[in-house]
């Protein structure tokens, strides 16, 4: 019943669930959107190259263009700097990520077929450099607006919890998982309203300084997979112009 549910239902669900929302929530969209507007004003839309599913042709995850509300200002220094991301997020963007209204866009990723309700997150191409092959096989199915990890503690556990956790969810993929994901979600971000900063950091630490931080490579190896995370996005931005 599981293979069936990830290769036919699943799917179908997510389109339903992506319209169900964008109809029953679109004022929301509207009101938040206008919000963002007047507070951090223009774009109202942040959008990042994030990987998604392998490719079966390549066996290369494929990078999409993943869409959020914005939450951080544009505010620079005296020598045109952006300022660091704990003073661009303000309170109304600390508002949006800890009720996660901020991912409201991301409906349009599932729709699209970018993303699923429920999967691994979506994490930055320059985390994805340093994951090992076994855990690059989280990449095996859709990234999802919603996961086992965001359930579990979202950034307040560690990377290695983290990929497990997703690890973990694509050995077991099935209905009753998901939902069971989905009603602890809802419970955690709208009524818990847990965030997603990470100890006294505003953002999540990324996986590679996280990786240089415990020893775990080396300066020169960290350097050489930012370098091939550069050369990703490049190659991605070349490819959608």
């Amino acid at each position: 019943m599981g293979v069936i549910y990830r290769k036919y239902i699943k799917r179908f669900l997510d389109i339903m669930c992506a319209l169900l929302a964008i109809v029953c929530f679109g004022w929301l969209f509207i009101i938040v959107g206008l919000l963002v507007k007047l507070k951090l004003g223009s774009p109202i839309i942040f959008k990042q190259p994030r990987p998604g599913i392998i490719d079966k042709k390549t066996k290369r995850e494929t990078i999409f263009m993943m869409y959020k509300f914005r939450t951080m200002s544009d505010e620079t220094d005296e020598n045109g700097e952006l300022l660091p991301d704990e003073v661009r997020l303000g309170n109304f963007g600390k508002m949006l990520r800890k009720t996660s209204l901020d991912e409201l866009p991301e409906v349009f990723n599932i729709l699209k077929g970018d993303m699923s309700v429920i999967g691994p997150r979506p994490q930055l191409v320059r985390d994805m450099v340093f994951m090992t092959k076994k855990q690059r096989r989280r990449h095996t199915v859709k990234p999802g607006l919603s996961g086992l990890a965001q359930v579990n503690g979202r950034n307040d556990i560690d990377w290695e919890d983290k990929l497990n956790y997703d690890l973990k969810y694509i050995e077991d993929i099935s209905f009753a998982n998901d939902v069971k994901i989905v009603i602890e979600t809802i419970e955690k971000a709208f009524i818990k309203q847990e965030g997603i900063t990470e100890g006294k950091m505003a953002t999540a630490q990324d996986y590679g300084d996280y990786l240089v931080e415990r020893k775990s490579v080396s300066k020169e190896e960290y350097d050489r997979k930012q370098k091939t995370a550069q050369r990703l996005l490049e190659q991605f931005r070349k490819d959608n112009e």
